[in-house]
């Protein structure tokens, strides 16, 4: 249960009972949160100084009429209209031991909302070229992604996680050539790597696997011969590659497209792009027509030619792109045009994509090209990841050996373990820098977050471990039936509004798709919930299991198993563990 959305409609209806004209736009911009200082209550609602303008009213003296309206409502304890015109509520106890019931009655589907509305939503995220194994800074688009994508699917959208294999353009020539060179010192030449080809050793085994497989019969054969055998062995054991490296940090795609079927005919159809082309003719979204040169020196390369051309300036790009080059071979924009052609076809009503930094020229064209060929009835939302620094003790981390020239994702899990890896890539904002040190990472402190947050899942299941060895009668009892009004002391209470928190920060995080509001959150919870844990030990009144104490301790256990409920059900939205036990 949202509060902040059940009062907000309650609000609502308060201010439409007055006898004032309100515009409809404006009553729906009201927002009703938590207060920035928790000691003035509840919920707040900035209401009075939205509408006080249109309605042509002085803000606190509408917030006075609200406010009278708001004090009749039954689960409401106090209103009070502070500074320019804020309303302040104070709920009861009984709403809040009412709230409680109904979030452990939702048991893990805690926080699951119904926000999304079941809309289709694509997420792509990661699409490396099949050239190497994940490194460092796949790893963070990587997180950031499937975090996402397990978001909107809490907040009740219909979501598909894609992966975009990039295995048609030059850079797949490179990676064949690269291997082929692994296929010749397979067969014992001493070989020398140059300039632009991969040093990595990972091409080792696709040189092993080539030679089992062809022996030297490759090395009779002409380049243009053995290059689409190697391309595309090359490819499958890069992907096979890569899949592990997402699996070894839990991440699992439900669809990986391969950009190669946009180039290939069909059998006697045309290939996806050439039909893309022409479909787009017909509605005037391609046409043949000259671009003017780029600003400042030219190119080395640019042709002043007459082209084919994507009409994308009309939907917000800089200029038309080039779909033909020269050659009469497909730029890479062609494809992505065909690309979204396929999600738009496959009826996604949101298309995000998770893109490293390096890549910020493409939003534009990106949502251009959504909003051409959907007429703007789909929405186009990119979200860029800023880079990973690695540290050992604040010093920067060497590259790996095995890739040649940085550090790869496995090399990154092995050494500190999946849920340190989602968790700290979570910590900053996807478009913040992110420092990430390997021996802060390891810290069993408060200043480590992931450990902090499953130290605090872990210490709910002791309690309740407790709980069953000295009151095992009250440990086994209902929650259903907990007296939760002895849920009286401060810092219960205090828990308990934290919890109300929960599903909206779920439904705010997947409005601005930002995971780590997520991560944050349970680390407040988590804070709140060692703090209070901490108090108990001075104060033996505040203790969670008191076998003098039946009823009260019913009712603290079913306060635990709340919070263990949020703590699990967000840890999950970030695919991160949730243990019973740290060791």
């Amino acid at each position: 249960m949202n509060i902040f959305q059940v009062f907000g409609e309650r609000i609502r209806s308060a201010i439409a009972s007055l006898p004032l004209d309100v515009p409809a736009d404006a009553l729906s911009r009201v927002s009703v949160e938590p207060p920035r200082d928790a000691s003035h209550g509840d919920v707040a609602t900035n209401a009075a100084m939205l509408l006080a303008k249109p309605l042509g009213r002085k803000p606190r003296d509408l917030a006075e009429e609200i406010a009278a309206v708001l004090r009749g409502d039954a689960d409401v304890e106090a209103v009070e209209v502070a500074g320019p015109g804020f309303i302040n509520l104070r709920l009861s106890p009984a709403f809040w031991t009412g709230f409680l019931k109904t979030s452990l009655a939702q048991g893990l589907d805690v926080g699951a909302t119904r926000f999304g509305n079941g809309l289709k939503v694509n997420v792509e995220y990661v699409s490396a070229n099949p050239t190497g194994p994940m490194h460092v800074g796949h790893c963070r688009g990587a997180v950031v992604g499937d975090a996402l994508a397990r978001l909107l699917a809490k907040a009740g959208f219909d979501v598909t996680k894609e992966y975009y294999i990039n295995d048609a353009g030059g850079q797949i020539d490179v990676l064949a050539r690269s291997a082929f060179l692994r296929y010749r010192e397979a067969l014992g030449e001493t070989i020398e790597i140059p300039e632009g080809l991969y040093p990595g050793d990972y091409l080792k085994p696709v040189g092993e696997a080539l030679k089992t497989t062809w022996g030297d019969r490759l090395l009779t054969m002409s380049e243009a011969e053995w290059l689409p055998v190697v391309k595309k062995l090359a490819v499958d054991m890069m992907m096979d590659m890569i899949r592990a490296d997402l699996a070894l940090l839990g991440v699992r795609h439900d669809l990986f497209f391969s950009e190669k079927t946009l180039h290939d005919p069909r059998g006697s159809e045309p290939s996806e792009i050439a039909e893309m082309i022409e479909e787009f003719r017909k509605r005037d979204l391609v046409y043949d027509g000259r671009l003017p040169p780029p600003k400042g020196q030219l190119p080395e390369d640019w042709e002043d030619r007459e082209q084919v051309l994507f009409r994308s300036s009309t939907a917000g790009d800089d200029v038309d792109r080039p779909l033909v080059k020269s050659d009469g071979s497909y730029t890479y924009f062609a494809a992505d045009v065909a690309y979204m052609r396929s999600k738009y076809q496959r009826g996604f009503k949101q298309m995000i994509f998770i893109l490293g930094a390096d890549h910020g020229g493409y939003v534009k064209r990106l949502e251009a090209v959504g909003s051409a060929i959907s007429g703007g009835t789909i929405e186009v939302i990119v979200r860029l990841c800023q880079l990973v620094k690695l540290y050992r003790g604040g010093e920067p981390v060497k590259m790996s050996k095995r890739s040649g020239d940085f550090v790869t994702l496995a090399d990154v899990v092995e050494e500190v373990g999946r849920d340190a890896v989602r968790f700290m890539m979570l910590m900053r904002k996807n478009d913040a820098p992110l420092d990430f040190d390997f021996v802060k990472v390891k810290e069993q402190s408060k200043d480590n977050p992931v450990f902090y947050v499953q130290y605090a899942h872990a210490r709910c299941h002791s309690i309740l471990r407790q709980a069953r060895e000295v009151a095992p009668d009250v440990a086994a009892a209902d929650d259903s039936t907990a007296p939760l009004e002895l849920l009286a002391d401060p810092s219960e209470l205090a828990l308990i509004r934290k919890l109300a928190e929960f599903p909206r920060i779920i439904d705010a995080a997947a409005d601005t798709h930002e995971p780590h509001r997520v991560a944050f959150y349970l680390y407040e919870l988590a804070s709140d919930f060692h703090g209070h844990w901490n108090a108990g030990k001075d104060n033996v009144s505040l203790r969670f299991v008191n076998p003098d104490e039946p009823l009260l301790t019913h009712a603290r256990l079913a306060l635990v198993r709340a919070v263990r409920n949020v703590l699990a059900s967000g840890l999950e939205v970030l695919g991160v563990n949730a243990p019973e036990e740290m060791r």
